[in-house]
């Protein structure tokens, strides 16, 4: 082995050296404020806690006692279902919305037949939403359509009427917001997607004889599969996480009953996971982290499935 090929060899291993001193910062934080955290909430959810008065007691060994208890067990009464069915149900009810209208701005924005000028403008003014903090825009609406609010005013002038005192009407209200906040984003990742498809495809099939809305079905949408799968993947795993919308909205209100129980109708499962972290006479530790990693679990399983279905392969056929 000659000199330089030494030489260039002990070169190539000091700059992989530097690029580890430039990632170790990264794993040192993932490790401190991610895993850790992950395996404590675990440790925790193994635990069986309980307070007695003032003093919050664990029972010796591990065991599967919370999540038979509380989440599959009727000692928690059910709301570990309920609010996650709520979470799901106000996800889904603001993304599908989401998804149809960015992907109908982003492929006209991105139309280069039909030019539309000041496109630039609408995306700022499209994005300006998601700038704006939850606690902002959650009491913006929440004076809107309470009481005297403009909207309600508005409504009840048209003869209507708005109630945020109904699980529906709250319910409906922090989907909007969520929809609203997060449209603009959702718009420009589909943006990004639409321009990496090669402008061949579009002239080909101009040439035969393709209208505009079959080269979206046919070309746009087969070729935008992995970035709506990355965005349903993403607003899947935050929606699930949803707390701070419906938290400042109304506290997870109102209540309504369901049977004879007494529900929140828009508290979300980290709203109920916040209510037995913090400190009072309802905190159990061991009941939150069993909520907390049933939330992963399921959150995990979700995004598998839709990655599964979606990475279905289907035979392409382009017929105009």
């Amino acid at each position: 082995m000659s000199f330089s090929t030494k030489r260039r060899r002990k070169k190539s291993v000091e700059v992989g050296k530097y690029g580890l001193y430039f990632v170790t910062p990264f794993f040192i934080i993932f490790f401190i404020f991610q895993f850790y955290p992950l395996l404590n909430t675990i440790y925790n959810s193994l635990v069986f806690t309980y307070k007695n008065g003032r003093n919050v007691i664990s029972q010796p060994g591990l065991s599967f006692g919370n999540y038979s208890t509380y989440v599959f067990g009727s000692a928690g009464g059910g709301e570990f279902w309920q609010a996650m069915g709520v979470t799901i149900a106000m996800w889904l009810i603001n993304f599908v919305p989401q998804l149809f209208v960015s992907l109908l701005f982003a492929a006209w924005f991105t139309d280069t037949v039909n030019k539309i000028k000041g496109v630039k403008a609408y995306k700022v003014i499209m994005y300006m939403p998601n700038i704006v903090t939850a606690a902002t825009v959650s009491v913006l609406f929440y004076n809107m359509f309470y009481g005297h609010g403009p909207i309600a005013e508005l409504v009840s002038m048209m003869g209507g009427a708005i109630d945020i005192n109904k699980g529906w009407t709250s319910m409906l209200i922090i989907a909007f917001i969520q929809f609203w906040m997060w449209y603009g984003n959702t718009m420009l990742i589909l943006m990004s997607g639409i321009m990496g498809i090669s402008p061949s495809y579009y002239e080909a099939a101009r040439v035969d004889g393709a209208t505009s809305m079959q080269q979206f079905w046919k070309i746009t949408v087969p070729l935008l599969k992995p970035v709506l799968q990355f965005t349903l993947v993403t607003s899947l795993i935050g929606g699930l996480q949803m707390f701070d919308v419906p938290y400042l909205f109304n506290d997870g209100g109102p209540v309504v009953c369901v049977g004879d129980t007494p529900v929140q109708s828009t508290r979300t499962i980290v709203m109920l996971i916040k209510k037995y972290v913090s400190p009072g006479e309802a905190q159990n530790i061991g009941k939150a982290a069993s909520y907390s990693v049933a939330l992963f679990v399921i959150t995990l399983i979700l995004s598998l499935v839709f990655v599964k279905i979606t990475n279905k392969k289907q035979r392409r056929t382009w017929r105009y």
